[in-house]
């Protein structure tokens, strides 16, 4: 027996070493994923050198594995950040859109009223030197109430401009009849028959319609920019669920744990984990939609009739053809309120031709030369800059809808379109086999990567789409030429009743507006267009109606 135990000997520790050889070999090496996972700013100790058991892993497939618990929870972490970081990029694009173009319309908009107050008071001074000095704070009185009502909207410009000509008439009917004394009570008894007696000719009329369409258009779509810019900004901050961070960490970095640190996702696996991630962000296309239409819609009356640049920049002279209406006028309109509000008391005689002399109101408006004065403010001019707005705008339609896939076309995140084989699926290098949900919370329910609590929908989006849904009944208003801020907003079904405030017979068509609550529009309609808006849910229309009245105020 002696003789075999020395090569028996050998022959188990021949097996032992190729076995242990054998091991050796089949745990790989983990150098790549530790260098990447060094890379990252983690400590390297975190990571092993050759694959090890894989029983500790909770997300990620177990078995041998380069990573260890640590990394899991530090993957996990990282995830969410990266899908932070590509989101917030597309969104922060969109945002800055809208911040630089509301920059430019506000600063535009405040230097034209600049320059047509400027260039009202240089003509006046020009015309009526001292007469018009003496009487100067009324028409400072309108510029201050026209910047008043963009800057804040709590004007009725219609009652404004009513109160201009009315204290116009005034002060036009002493320097007229300046032989007389009149007593305040008298000339409120004058301003009562400025509708009647058009002292002005048709200019007040035709001057209102302008300027009450043009600046509600005006203030409507800067507000309108206003309001997409804060729209994007809100909903760009993502906190992703639990469910949706499992989701991230086993797409992005469950296939390093496995050595494939050169493998992506694959392309609609990434698109089912971000429509699970971003159905929230989902919802908001539909209301997204409808405001980016009729904001187009609005940009085509700031082209056409609703042109606030060809309204601001010959007020002046609109205003001098009706002083000189009432001038060449001044007889008859004399003698009818004369009529209607008795004769006036005369003056003494040596205080009537002190009184002419210093009043002789003789001097006439020269002609108006439009390319004397300057058509652009800020730089630029409203064609120039609503063309520019509206490419961005139609390039802004389907953003939310969309997100999904721009965040999946981006190389960081999945592998392309192509590339369907050689591709991380979430377990192996392999075909992605499921198909690719719907966008929206309501479609969720078959997505196969994240769980999403449709039942829960996020409060923040809800404010959102609240936001846009009153901004687009602002708009529909501001597009029929219908003051905003006078009109009640939250009847979104359709346009008629008191709605229509078509005072003179210029009004142009209804505005085609669609509502989510649009009588005839189904679930599934819904669904199809916009990943099925929650406002379907009916436990859902109690929220819906307290965050409009909240948000109608915050809009105004």
């Amino acid at each position: 027996m002696a003789r075999f135990g020395l090569p028996a000997l050998l022959c188990t520790l021949a097996v032992l070493s190729a076995a242990l050889l054998a091991a050796e070999l089949k745990s790989k090496s983990c150098s790549e994923v530790r260098r990447l996972y060094v890379s990252k700013g983690f400590n390297k100790n975190d990571a092993p050198l050759h694959e090890i058991n894989g029983d500790h892993l909770k997300i990620c497939p177990q078995g041998y594995t380069c990573c260890s618990q640590v990394m899991e929870e530090k993957y996990s972490l990282q995830s969410k950040e990266d899908f932070k970081s590509v989101v917030g990029e597309q969104c922060n694009q969109l945002q800055a859109v809208f911040a630089s173009r509301y920059k430019k319309f506000d600063e535009f908009f405040k230097e034209l009223l600049e320059n047509a107050e400027k260039s009202l008071n240089d003509m006046f001074v020009k015309t009526y030197g001292h007469l018009y000095m003496q009487n100067s704070e009324l028409f400072k009185d309108l510029f201050v109430e026209l910047k008043r009502y963009y800057v804040a909207g709590n004007v009725n410009l219609e009652e404004m401009l009513n109160d201009f000509w009315a204290r116009l008439l005034e002060r036009m009917f002493r320097l007229v009849n300046s032989q007389y004394h009149f007593t305040d009570e008298y000339l409120e008894c004058v301003s009562k028959y400025t509708e009647q007696l058009k002292p002005f000719g048709d200019v007040p009329r035709k001057l209102k319609l302008q300027v009450t369409r043009a600046f509600v258009a005006a203030r409507t779509f800067a507000q309108g920019l206003a309001v997409a810019r804060d729209v994007v900004s809100k909903v760009s901050v993502i906190t992703p669920t639990a469910q949706c961070t499992h989701a991230l960490l086993k797409m992005i970095y469950c296939s390093h744990c496995q050595g494939l640190v050169t493998v992506k996702p694959c392309y609609n696996y990434c698109s089912n984990i971000m429509r699970g991630c971003l159905a929230n962000q989902g919802d908001l296309d539909f209301e997204w939609n409808n405001f980016i239409d009729a904001m187009l819609m609005v940009a085509e009356r700031l082209e056409g009739p609703f042109n606030i640049e060809s309204v601001m920049d010959p007020i002046d002279v609109k205003i001098s053809d009706a002083i000189m209406n009432m001038q060449d006028n001044s007889v008859q309109v004399s003698q009818k309120v004369f009529q209607g509000c008795g004769p006036p008391k005369p003056l003494p005689a040596g205080r009537i031709s002190r009184s002419i002399s210093e009043s002789a109101f003789s001097a006439r408006f020269r002609p108006h030369h439009p390319e004397e004065r300057p058509t652009t403010a800020a730089g630029t001019s409203l064609d120039r800059l609503v063309t520019d707005v509206k490419e961005k705008l139609k390039q802004a339609k389907k953003f939310w809808s969309s997100l999904p896939s721009t965040v999946c076309n981006d190389e960081r995140m999945a592998a392309g379109n192509g590339n369907e084989d050689d591709c991380w699926n979430g377990k192996g290098k392999s075909r992605y086999l499921f198909a690719v949900t719907g966008n929206g919370l309501a479609n969720q329910g078959n997505n196969p990567e994240v769980q999403v609590d449709a039942s829960k929908p996020d409060i923040l989006i809800l404010r959102q789409i609240m936001a846009l849904r009153v901004m687009t009944s602002k708009m529909k208003n501001a597009y029929n030429g219908n003051d905003v801020d006078f009109f009640d907003i939250s009847d979104e079904n359709s346009g008629e009743g008191s709605g229509s405030g078509c005072e003179y017979q210029q009004c142009p068509p209804e505005f085609e507006y669609n509502s989510t609550d649009h009588a005839g529009k189904s679930a599934n309609d819904k669904a199809d267009s916009a990943g099925a808006c929650p406002g379907a849910q009916p436990y859902l229309l109690a929220v819906f109606c307290i965050l409009f009245l909240v948000m109608q105020r915050e809009w105004r």
